[in-house]
């Protein structure tokens, strides 16, 4: 599987550069989003770039941009349509991923990866950015990893869930969701019945999914929501690969959890299920979670209460709907308050190395090819997508993500893309060129445009002040075309600092 990858030391000769160049950038000097804008606009995306930006003007600015990412159905999005035909197996039905895995055709654990691939890519080059983030979002509340041995035939087609529902509201999100056999076998629910419940989902649909462990509940309760949900049953082997409902299996006495009661004395209890997931969707405790975490993790490590009070309200008085929660969000006066103040998580991280490099990954025909040794990279900095083992999903504050060995590993990585060492196969990088300003200019001038096109402003004084000290050169030194192309380093560690730099290593 993974191979062990050095790299070469930075005054080593340069590699044959395998990608092929794109004219990614304008040649001219893009002009920057307003601060405020910006700021909406890396919240909401996995890394400004000169397209997303041009498409933010195009919409008329980045509250208009936030509201047609709303509806991602309206935004025309080719290149996540074509991602989308780079990875078949991720399209199968669960029971053709077993079949498959069976006839050794394909093992189930190949299409994990695929999924986790595909989710990279699309997260990379798809214009419908706010979907994804918010898939992401919902996939690490709602949390099923992806290796797990037997929800793993499932997890491709969760994913279709997750996604459907990501922009609905989270009734509908969290009805589809909690009874999918991926989270039924994920949280045992699928081998639970009447004779011999398992707690594990019925717990988990509390602490974890709605009202939370400040939410009042008891043990008494966690019993009861378990015997909610018996009846959802999973097949894997015998007698055949299925998921039914089984009213044999459905415990039917009376149950009450909060102030939710139901005489749940039907022997189908798919009725009073769909009753009881709407209430804990709808509950005061559930809003209130929601809103913080929601809050958490596009807004602040340590959100005011008036945010927070604010995005719950929006949230029932909405019905659970999405897409008012979130505009309530943006639109409180403490969204902007703390502009870069988000560590990115490491996938966040090297989404948006990836997008501010201009690296166009191509289709895959090889196992060399940058859609596929991507996976080995990123899943060695830490945050693969779907693969916390926990039910409570990644940790999505900055101090998870902060320690010495994490930034160290981001900044490999960034060397590596930066230099376009590995993965670099199969993929189109920007011509150096391109990234230039006009020549000949200063040092201070050439940093300027080059952190212009990766990250969408100056880098200010003390980042430029950092690269001319890596360099050795003075930031009022003008320099030439050649001085700059015929050094292979020199455009390449002023990228590879940027990167590591505050500005990008915050969102």
């Amino acid at each position: 599987m993974s191979q062990s990858r050095s790299r070469p030391p930075v005054d080593a000769a340069p590699p044959r550069r395998r990608g092929r160049p794109a004219s990614v950038y304008r040649a001219s000097s893009p002009s920057p989003l307003p601060a405020r804008e910006r700021h909406l606009v890396r919240r909401f995306s996995w890394g400004l770039t000169p397209q997303l930006a041009a498409d933010v003007r195009r919409a008329g600015g980045a509250r208009a941009w936030f509201e047609q990412q709303l509806v991602p159905a309206r935004v025309l999005d080719p290149a996540g349509a074509a991602v989308d035909g780079w990875f078949p197996s991720v399209a199968q039905t669960p029971q053709r991923i077993f079949q498959n895995q069976v006839d050794d055709v394909q093992g189930a654990w190949e299409v994990a990866v695929d999924l986790s691939r595909w989710t990279v890519a699309r997260r990379v080059h798809g214009a419908r950015q706010l979907h994804e983030v918010m898939t992401d979002f919902w996939s690490n509340l709602l949390n099923v990893t992806l290796f797990h041995d037997d929800a793993i035939f499932w997890r491709a087609h969760y994913d279709r869930v997750v996604r459907a529902n990501a922009l609905t509201s989270f009734e509908a999100l969290l009805r589809a969701a909690v009874i999918h056999p991926a989270m039924g076998l994920y949280l045992d629910n699928a081998s639970s019945t009447k004779q011999a419940p398992n707690e594990n989902l019925g717990r988990e649909l509390l602490e974890l999914h709605t009202v939370g462990v400040d939410g009042g509940y008891a043990e008494a309760d966690v019993r009861a929501s378990a015997r909610m949900l018996t009846g959802y049953r999973v097949d894997l082997w015998w007698p055949e690969f299925r998921a039914y409902y089984s009213p044999a299996d459905h415990d039917t006495s009376p149950v009450r959890v909060l102030g939710f009661r139901h005489a749940n004395d039907a022997a189908d209890g798919r009725a009073a299920t769909t009753a009881y997931l709407s209430y804990l969707a709808r509950h005061p405790a559930t809003a209130q979670r929601l809103a913080r975490r929601l809050c958490v993790k596009f807004v602040s490590d340590t959100p005011t209460p008036a945010i927070v009070k604010a995005v719950a309200k929006a949230y029932l008085a909405h019905g659970t709907a999405i897409r008012p929660t979130l505009r309530a969000m943006v639109d409180h006066p403490d969204f902007g308050a703390d502009p870069l103040g988000k560590v990115r998580m490491p996938m966040e991280d090297w989404i948006a190395s990836v997008r501010s490099l201009g690296i166009r990954i191509q289709r895959p025909t090889t196992d060399e090819s940058f859609a596929r040794s991507m996976y080995w990279q990123y899943s060695g900095n830490g945050q693969a997508p779907y693969e916390w083992p926990a039910p409570n999903g990644y940790p999505e504050f900055g101090a998870a993500w902060a320690g010495a060995g994490r930034v160290l590993t981001s900044f490999g990585h960034h060397q590596d893309l930066a230099a376009r060492w590995w993965p670099s196969e199969q993929a189109a990088f920007p011509s150096e060129e391109s990234l230039l300003p006009p020549m000949p200019a200063t040092l201070q001038t050439v940093i300027d445009t080059v952190s212009l096109r990766m990250l969408g402003q100056k880098p200010g004084t003390a980042i430029c002040t950092g690269i001319a000290q890596v360099l050795g050169i003075g930031l009022a030194r003008r320099l030439t075309r050649d001085d700059v192309l015929v050094d292979y380093w020199l455009l390449r560690r002023i990228q590879a600092s940027l990167l590591d730099s505050p500005l990008h290593l915050h969102r």
